[in-house]
């Protein structure tokens, strides 16, 4: 079978598989919506908490980002999933005893104010509409490349099966979609690493492969700095990123984690607290798998590509390098016109361009591995990007439907009027979502890795003093949470847009990155919450009550579990 035969074949087998669930499972109540009826397993819960947590960044952007950085790339591994530790140990139980929909939900009640509640919706929207037309993009890439679609068709499409299994399944239909889009992903993102680490190491474990040797007795990655120092590149296992800016990176991308409000309204599905420290705990297990996989991809894929291509005939080139050059995410540029690709560091000399998020996809190809395998690939990135899409876009929708109609503007709709409310917002979230994934603005591309950034500079705070701190007030709140955004927003549009005559990495505060300075922005909002609310009036008795109230321990609380 060709190619786009077997990726016709197994997209199509995934997509009856993931509208088949959401209309098995589509909710019939507003609690089932939001939700899933809060009477999800730890088990199922952890997989559709993996899914919805790797998304198109995490299957085809991570190892694609390491195997260029190298070595500074390992901020992300360390920071996303450090992030699910402290989620599962500081958010994930008390936010399930509190018993709220949403995020927004959660700060609108503990801080006794609808005021803190739009707040958070407004953060809500801006992390959320950010990281999801990103997915949305990934999904048209992957369309347009092995399905031989345009990206703007592939994005359409992915609206429509998004649509359809988020409107009718709400969060019910959603989490056990996810199930199965955790299935698929990762049987996709291991399969081909189990090949090319046969191939390259004779070790079927990709995770071992990696700090194997070749056939040569060569370990993989002396071979990779080898090949790095032939061509000009910085040395592979080397960093090149200060300790500093490191630290507040991976600060930033666990805080930004926990602070993710997809990721925390699944642990408002399960039935009780200790099941939302259970799913955390599954969740951290199964994300393990393919984080622990992706250096080795990013190694596997890079050798492959240097050999490959560096110093070889454009004419001798096979058929997969063609078909990339056609989606634009690969460009050969012949300076020197002697017919041959020449792949080094330097600017004037080099002359292919090769877009990071190839690697993943691409790799297959490149390790000559069969069709079916490569369509295996394409399929495992259309779950990754639609399973984390559909649970941005329910966020969206009860930020909408929940926490401004119902809360704010009309408090005495009906269950019925607010699900359908809630559907219509849906509808409206996967419109603009679909509009920003065919006309990306260009933040859009440099934004959805500082979504993070954004989530700690203002849910994180809120959330932990939430918890934590019965002192902190309405005032202290809000006051953190508009300065973390807001210093966070100026700082990302400084140094990543040149607004504000910034953009030099030489101007950066004290050396930190734009990626970094959540970690700053959090900071801030914890100083100014802390400050403010000092010298304001403490909350209500009740307030303080509900505070202590969560922090029982579940054992001796389980009476009053929600």
């Amino acid at each position: 079978m060709t190619l786009q035969l077997w990726t016709w074949t197994i997209v199509g087998i995934t997509f009856a598989l993931y509208i088949g669930i959401a209309i098995w499972s589509r909710a019939g109540s507003t609690k089932e919506f939001y939700v899933a009826g809060g009477g999800v397993s730890p088990l199922a819960n952890g997989l559709a908490t993996a899914a919805d947590w790797m998304s198109a960044a995490s299957f085809i952007s991570m190892a694609g980002l390491i195997s260029f950085s190298g070595y500074d790339a390992s901020v992300y591994l360390m920071g996303w999933t450090g992030g699910y530790v402290l989620l599962a140990l500081l958010l994930a139980p008390y936010l399930r005893k509190f018993g709220k929909f949403t995020v927004p939900d959660f700060i609108g009640d503990r801080y006794y104010s609808n005021i803190a509640r739009f707040v958070a919706v407004i953060c809500a929207l801006l992390v959320s509409f950010t990281y999801v037309a990103g997915q949305m993009r990934g999904v048209g890439l992957v369309f347009s490349r092995f399905l031989e679609v345009p990206i703007n068709t592939g994005v359409i499409i992915g609206m429509v099966i998004v649509l359809f299994y988020a409107v009718i399944g709400g969060m019910k239909g959603i989490t056990y979609t996810q199930v199965a889009q955790y299935c698929v992903l990762i049987f996709a993102f291991m399969v081909p690493a189990i090949f090319i680490s046969i191939q390259m190491t004779g070790n079927p474990v990709p995770q071992l492969g990696f700090g194997g040797m070749d056939a040569n007795g060569v370990y993989l990655l002396d071979k990779l700095d080898g090949l790095h120092s032939e061509l000009g590149f910085a040395t592979y296992t080397d960093g090149s990123k200060s300790k500093f800016d490191v630290f507040f990176i991976t600060a930033a991308l666990m805080a930004g984690t926990a602070g993710l409000p997809h990721v925390i309204v699944r642990f408002f599905t399960v039935k009780k607290v200790s099941d939302a420290r259970k799913s955390a705990g599954l969740a951290l297990l199964f994300i393990a798998i393919l984080y622990t996989t992706a250096p080795a991809i990013a190694v596997f894929a890079r050798i492959n590509l240097i050999e490959t291509v560096s110093n070889k005939e454009y004419t001798d080139m096979p058929e997969w390098f063609g078909t990339w050059e056609d989606t634009g995410l690969l460009k050969f540029e012949d300076k020197n016109a002697d017919g041959k690709i020449k792949y080094v560091e330097d600017p004037t000399l080099n002359e292919l361009t090769v877009d990071r998020d190839i690697m993943v996809l691409a790799n297959p190809e490149i390790a000559n591995l069969p069709n079916w395998v490569i369509a295996l690939v394409a399929a495992g990135a259309l779950a990754a990007a639609l399973s984390t899409a559909a649970g941005l876009l329910l966020v969206i929708s009860a930020s909408v439907s929940h926490d401004l109609i119902k809360k704010m503007i009309n408090p005495n709709i009906s269950e019925k009027g607010e699900l359908i409310a809630a559907r219509l917002s849906a509808v409206a979230a996967v419109c603009v979502a679909g509009y920003f994934g065919i006309n990306p603005p260009g933040f859009v591309a440099a934004t959805v890795a500082l979504a993070f950034g954004l989530a700690a500079a203002s849910f994180f705070p809120a959330i932990i003093l939430g918890i934590f701190n019965k002192r902190m007030n309405k005032e202290g709140a809000i006051a953190g949470m508009v300065v973390g955004i807001l210093s966070m927003l100026f700082y990302m549009t400084k140094f990543k847009f040149g607004w504000f005559g910034g953009g030099a990495e030489e101007g950066w505060w004290f050396g930190i990155s734009p990626e970094g300075f959540g970690t700053v922005a959090m900071i801030l909002n914890f100083a100014v919450s802390l400050l403010v609310s000092k010298f304001t009036p403490a909350p209500p008795e009740d307030v303080q009550e509900i505070v202590e109230n969560i922090r029982i321990p579940s054992g001796v609380g389980e009476a009053i579990d929600h």
